[in-house]
């Protein structure tokens, strides 16, 4: 009878992140008994909200709970930074949406590498807004995948993948929580199956590649010739920020609503134009297509309704969003 060796020994983990998508995976390995987690390496205090006092990060916050030791550097390339990677010597350094640059002479110092959680299927959607980039282009699959970084911007090789459903209303915050959870128990599988040599490197193929850029306000703007259900993409996609605004009357507005295809020809409404109806407030938009309003902010004053906003405005035949 063959009888196996139990394992006596934990895999070192430093982990680096900084958002809440990061924190199911912190939670996830700290309680798991194949890892000890040595350290939490996350951004600095940086000042938010209107008073600008000093807050931290969701992944500080969860390491402070469970009594973790915790670095912030202001920059993860200084030397004192490579001085305690060395010090400590992890076996792995865990690295999910921390927010900086990770320099190659830091790459070598754990034994496994740094292994990432990306929230695409890599070798799509590389870059800093996965989540939203896949919402806007109107996809309705996405994944997970799990990489051992290397110098450039998500190309190291891959480790295993998970395919995940986007549902056909579902907004940027509600699929990036669902992946945070999903991408713990993929990191935790990838670190076992790597470590044993069950799983191995696959380098990805550069030939299918598609980036996912940092997010800018002028994402945002309404282009009111291309069809309602692109609009509405980019509205969940683009949500909390930078949202889905256009012009109106001069000034800045931001939409909510919901596509429809109009039944009939005298239905359609000229993209940007706005009519009121009476089953509801509806902006054209392209292809035959128009969104029904549900809520409008104007520049510098609070939501609402878009039937307030219709009554309000005393809508005139000439109004557009523009």
């Amino acid at each position: 009878m063959v009888i196996g060796i139990a394992r006596v020994t934990v895999m070192r983990i430093i982990f680096c992140g900084t958002p809440e998508f990061a924190v199911p995976a912190l939670r996830r390995l700290y309680a798991h008994p194949d890892f000890s987690v040595e350290a939490v390496i996350t951004q600095p205090d940086r000042p938010r909200g209107r008073g600008q006092h000093l807050s931290s990060s969701p992944v500080k916050a969860a390491a402070l709970e469970a009594g973790l030791r915790i670095y912030q550097p202001e920059t993860i390339k200084s030397e004192s930074s490579q001085d305690f990677l060395k010090k400590i010597a992890p076996d792995a350094v865990v690295i999910i949406a921390y927010g900086q640059i990770i320099p190659a002479r830091l790459l070598t110092i754990p034994r496994l590498g740094w292994i990432n959680v990306h929230a695409s299927l890599l070798p799509r959607y590389r870059g800093a807004a996965p989540i939203h980039w896949a919402i806007a282009n109107g996809e309705t699959r996405t994944g997970l995948t799990t990489m051992q970084i290397d110098a450039g911007m998500d190309t190291g090789p891959t480790l295993l993948q998970q395919e995940l459903e986007i549902g056909p209303d579902e907004t940027a915050p509600e699929l990036s929580a669902r992946m945070g959870e999903a991408g713990a128990s993929l990191v935790v599988d990838s670190l076992l199956k790597f470590d044993r040599a069950e799983i191995a490197l696959t380098p990805q193929d550069f030939a299918n590649a598609s980036s996912a850029p940092i997010l800018k306000k002028e994402d945002g703007r309404i282009n009111w010739a291309r069809t309602a259900q692109h609009t509405y993409n980019r509205m969940r996609g683009f949500t909390p920020w930078p949202g889905a605004f256009t012009t109106f009357r001069g000034q800045t507005c931001h939409v909510w609503g919901r596509p429809e295809i109009s039944a009939a020809a005298r239905d359609q409404i000229a993209p940007g134009g706005i009519a009121s109806l009476n089953e509801g407030i509806f902006a054209g938009c392209g292809e035959g297509t128009r969104l029904r309003l549900e809520f409008v902010q104007l520049e510098g004053r609070k939501r609402i309704s878009a039937q307030e906003f219709a009554n309000g405005a005393r809508l005139i035949g000439s109004d557009l969003f523009v």
